[in-house]
């Protein structure tokens, strides 16, 4: 079941008054970035996991044959690399839109890899929502990514770019390098291998 959080996100309104706001990405923000920004930054946050633990009924699955798309898990002394985005106010339309299925908005603190860090947003969908499917064995995660499909394509891309963008940055994500391994062994690989 999808959960439209776009209303509730609205209501957020903690940067209002800046002229430009930190956004970090830790999935498909990182390899799609479907938005104009102002700068980008390799960053990371504490205290979290990526995690393919969020159902994806909207873009990378169905309503009947949901996706998965990671979402953070809370994990003591855990670091999540991604990207950081500094953007206006007015590109939350947008991004709400595209994580309107469970993602909330959490001010977040962020590590830029320069030394530097900021406060800024990250969607994150928790537990608490609909969409949520919550842990599973990356073997069968894997055998769910390979089957579903959605309006933004088969939900293998997901997890292969976000694969890829890792490797790209230097940032390796033991929990999606094992999902890919698994999808490997099924037959699914990236278009060029």
């Amino acid at each position: 079941m999808s959960l439209n959080t776009i209303a509730i996100n609205q209501r957020m309104d903690k940067f209002d008054s800046h002229d430009s706001v930190w956004l970090f990405g830790y999935g498909s923000l990182i390899f799609k970035a479907d938005f104009p920004f102002l700068d980008r930054r390799p960053a990371s946050i504490g205290g979290w996991s990526r995690r393919f633990w969020q159902g994806s009924h909207d873009h990378r699955g169905t309503e009947t044959h949901p996706g998965r798309v990671v979402t953070l898990a809370p994990e003591a002394g855990a670091i999540c690399h991604g990207m950081a985005y500094l953007v206006t106010p007015e590109e939350f339309a947008h991004l709400d839109h595209r994580e309107k299925n469970g993602y909330l908005r959490l001010a977040t603190e962020m590590h830029f890899e320069d030394g530097g860090s900021a406060e800024g947003i990250v969607y994150i969908a928790t537990h608490e929502n609909a969409a949520y499917l919550g842990p599973a064995s990356e073997r069968d995660i894997a055998r769910q990514i390979a089957s579903a499909r959605g309006p933004s394509g088969p939900n293998s891309e997901y997890l292969l770019a976000l694969a890829q963008a890792l490797r790209e940055m230097g940032k390796p994500d033991e929990h999606v390098f094992e999902i890919e391994r698994h999808l490997a062994a099924l037959g699914v690989r990236q278009p060029d291998a």
